[in-house]
């Protein structure tokens, strides 16, 4: 995943607001958003190489998200799969703040990372990069790409103010989805230094990102009504960029959100 944007709280019918691009290797193996056999109360989709994932929720009102860190070298073999941050906390009980401590605790174990991670009540943020920090977050609306949170990148800052701009006409999904499918390339003097060649750092200004072996799979909108219905939907995309699938998924939880 290298695009998530959150409004936390900050619409009065839709406590909990994502739109995310996972950009990844077309040749790593996944299983588009279901919910998993294995462990029936988990919505996401799935990683077929390391088994976790990049985003989902829960029928119990819990919500998980992960980018990479960019570093643009120095990725550790030996280390830890971060999908499977996702997949313990969907899976699990502790509450946000509570996870994402134990997480900071071993976050050596894994290349970077971005974490988000919530429940009806609060959300956390965590990154094993920067500050090391992990924090709650106030009602609001937030961004990562690979770097830390809020960082301004051209991509994430447009991006941002499209999905703020998105916000007030909901339910309507179309201007969400128009966001994420933005291919516009960032010129050379706003592109950001992270230890890529310039050829890719272009590549990746995009907020979805296009070429033959990289890019934008799966755009991801998730919604929840504050009485707790909670709906996803992700389309898939193949190295052209063409739309390959989409899924539509919407259950009701059975814990009610308060707006805390």
């Amino acid at each position: 995943m290298c695009l998530i944007l959150i409004a936390w709280q900050a619409n009065p019918d839709y406590p909990l607001v994502v739109a995310a691009n996972r950009d990844e290797f077309f040749v790593r193996p996944a299983a588009p958003a279901a919910f998993w056999p294995d462990t029936p109360q988990l919505l996401a989709g799935r990683d077929l190489e390391a088994g976790g994932s990049w985003l989902g929720v829960s029928r119990g009102l819990r919500f998980a998200a992960l980018t990479n860190y960019r570093e643009g070298g120095g990725i550790r073999t030996d280390a830890r799969s971060r999908g499977t941050l996702v997949t313990d906390f969907l899976s699990g009980d502790d509450s946000p703040s509570a996870y994402v401590a134990e997480v900071a605790a071993r976050a050596t174990d894994y290349n970077g990372f971005n974490l988000f991670v919530a429940d009806e009540h609060r959300l956390a943020y965590f990154s094993n990069r920067g500050d090391s920090q992990p924090r709650c977050l106030d009602p609001g609306i937030y961004g990562v790409s690979n770097h830390l949170l809020d960082t301004p990148w051209p991509k994430l800052a447009s991006a941002r103010s499209a999905f703020a701009a998105a916000l007030p006409g909901l339910p309507a999904r179309a201007p969400f989805f128009e966001l994420l499918a933005d291919q516009e390339i960032v010129a050379d003097a706003h592109l950001p230094e992270t230890g890529v060649p310039l050829e890719w750092e272009r590549i990746l200004s995009a907020v979805f990102v296009r070429s033959e072996n990289y890019g934008t799979r799966a755009s991801t909108l998730l919604t929840r009504q504050r009485g707790g219905q909670t709906t996803l939907v992700e389309r898939t995309f193949d190295a052209g960029a063409l739309l390959t699938g989409e899924v539509c998924e919407s259950f009701q939880s059975s814990l009610i959100s308060t707006g805390v």
